[in-house]
């Protein structure tokens, strides 16, 4: 599997060279969140507004007012956490069209709780106006800018950064799922860095004779994707969903929302982190602790199913390839 590397800074760069008006601000993380390029390509385009998130959302807000397209960077959880009357207020109360761009959130950040974003897309998706979004491999990191110029307001975006996978050979579209797999017994939602390990789990289930549909979302919000809803309708057993998010408010619920809405009487299984805090560590080691990798997913469907389908992780180690680089590199900037 493909593995590339500065995928947002580098198609950042390229995407914005005939676009004066959009110009990028960084917390004080301008390396941790991949905007060196940028920085030296575009200095003065390039805005270092230190650790001081909320004068960060306001400043950018009224730049948007005077016809500038900002991109605000920092780790996820501080997108929000730290400033959301100004995400509110200064952003999407007038529809200002500004891209939050956050970056490690869940397990892909090492630093414990104070660093992991877990409810991230549960809050921003109550804020009016916004679109929000989840990358998952290299082809959605690409896609993200020229979709973003379909969107005229804010934008929260989940982006990867390190070495990044090339699952998909199409671009993401907004509010319409990727099918990458099609069946009939069971659907698998999945999104973000979740998607290659439900892609693993997909193949190993397959190979025990059980037919798999499965989704990978990235457009939480707006979410009216049929596709889904109709496969979910017709499976036989129902379906699971797999996110790097609190089970509360994230992917899971956003598909019981539209399920409830349409009648669809089908069981739903949510896979996710659970409600509470992680601890810090590699991602490998923080997807498996809390279940939400391959394995989980087996595991789950066995409980589906009712039936011991004997898949052990060494079964699932062909199909995988280790991040070390992105896992045990410091949060340095």
């Amino acid at each position: 599997m493909q593995r590339e590397i500065t995928v947002y800074d580098r198609n950042f760069c390229e995407w914005a060279k005939d676009k004066p008006e959009v110009v990028a601000l960084s917390a004080d993380l301008t390396g941790g969140c991949e905007l060196r390029i940028f920085e030296k390509t575009y200095p003065d385009r390039f805005y270092s507004m230190g650790i001081a998130e909320q004068n960060m959302h306001s400043f950018a807000g009224g730049l948007a007012s005077e016809g500038f397209i900002p991109f605000v960077h920092t780790f996820a959880v501080f997108i929000y956490r730290r400033s959301f009357d100004q995400i509110s207020m200064s952003i999407a109360h007038p529809n200002a069209k500004v891209r939050l761009i956050g970056s490690v959130p869940g397990v892909t950040s090492p630093a414990g709780a104070t660093h992991q974003a877990i409810d991230d897309i549960a809050i921003m998706r109550t804020v009016p106006n916004m679109t929000v979004i989840e990358c998952g491999d290299v082809a959605d990191v690409e896609s993200f800018f020229p979709l973003t110029e379909e969107i005229n307001g804010p934008v929260y975006a989940r982006i990867l950064r390190g070495e990044v996978p090339r699952l998909f050979d199409s671009p993401m579209k907004l509010d319409e799922s990727r099918v990458l797999n099609q069946g009939k017994d069971i659907v698998i939602v999945s999104s973000g860095v979740c998607t290659e390990e439900a892609m693993r789990a997909v193949d190993a289930l397959q190979k025990k004779g059980l037919s798999i549909q499965h989704m990978h979302v990235t457009c939480m919000k707006p979410f009216n994707d049929m596709k889904i809803m109709e496969v979910i309708s017709d499976s036989k057993y129902g379906v699971v969903t797999l996110e790097n998010h609190s089970v509360i408010g994230g992917l899971g619920s956003i598909v019981a929302d539209k399920m409830a809405e349409l009648g669809i009487g089908k069981k739903l299984y949510k896979i996710g982190i659970q409600d509470e805090y992680m601890h810090g560590g590699s991602k490998l080691y923080l997807m498996k602790r809390y279940k939400v990798d391959a394995i989980s997913v087996i595991e789950t469907i066995e409980g589906i199913v009712d039936e011991k389908l004997d898949i052990t992780e060494a079964m699932l180690a062909d199909f995988h390839f280790e991040l070390q680089n992105a896992e045990t590199r410091a949060l340095g900037v």
